[in-house]
């Protein structure tokens, strides 16, 4: 019952995320390669696909790197994580297009550090080690408030508690990724990526929806 309870609430940020923000439906995403989208030379759409790309990867190279660490120990989680950095670099390459190299940084760096705390929060999971599992999480929740806050600043139409909530929603679904993992409870673990991934592409669109409208001379057709 508890858990059903926690799915409904997750759903209903989801929804108040969608109904502030008048997202469009969510489609697939870009294939998926190493080179960071243009965000800012191809209109409304080019953003969109972009955006829906970076974040993309934000949550497939999250789960290589879940994978491999839970799994291993294996070399392929070093690679992963590496490649999670970088993604964290390619966003706020993608941010430092419309709002400057400073905020572009400032997001690089709030969102390495939620990456940082994620590969601490496995290996504590892993471990069996709830103390430091519990200040891990306490830390990345912190961080998630963090990066929403900024966010906000930045553009008048991501509502902060908004985001905050997208943010939160983020790290249920994540988190329930990695237990299932360790729990070796494997379909359960996919269809935790799958909302994972599905909720990634609705934070992209509020994204790009708010850079839109707060430059819309820069998308005019």
């Amino acid at each position: 019952m508890k858990t059903l309870f926690r799915r409904r609430q997750l759903i209903a940020i989801a929804t108040a995320v969608l109904a502030t923000t008048s997202l469009a439906s969510v489609g697939t995403a870009g294939a998926h390669t190493s080179e960071t989208p243009k965000v800012a030379a191809a209109g409304a759409h080019g953003l969109r696909t972009a955006m829906r790309k970076l974040w993309s990867d934000h949550v497939i190279w999250t789960r290589e790197y879940v994978v491999a660490a839970i799994d291993g120990p294996s070399p392929a989680a070093d690679a992963a994580a590496a490649r999670l950095m970088k993604n964290q670099e390619d966003i706020g390459n993608a941010v430092a297009s419309y709002y400057g190299a400073e905020a572009g940084g400032k997001l690089t760096s709030l969102l390495k550090e939620h990456i940082q705390i994620a590969v601490e929060l496995v290996a504590a999971a892993k471990a069996g080690e709830q103390e430091k599992t519990n200040a891990a999480d306490a830390k990345w929740r912190r961080n998630a408030d963090e990066i929403a806050a900024f966010l906000s600043q930045a553009n008048p139409n991501w509502p902060r508690q908004a985001l905050a909530d997208a943010m939160r929603m983020h790290l249920e679904t994540t988190t329930a990724q990695v237990l299932a993992r360790l729990h070796h409870e494997y379909a359960k673990d996919v269809a935790s990526f799958d909302a994972v991934y599905e909720h990634i592409l609705q934070m992209a669109d509020v994204l790009t929806d708010g850079i839109v409208k707060q430059f819309p001379a820069r998308f005019a057709s």
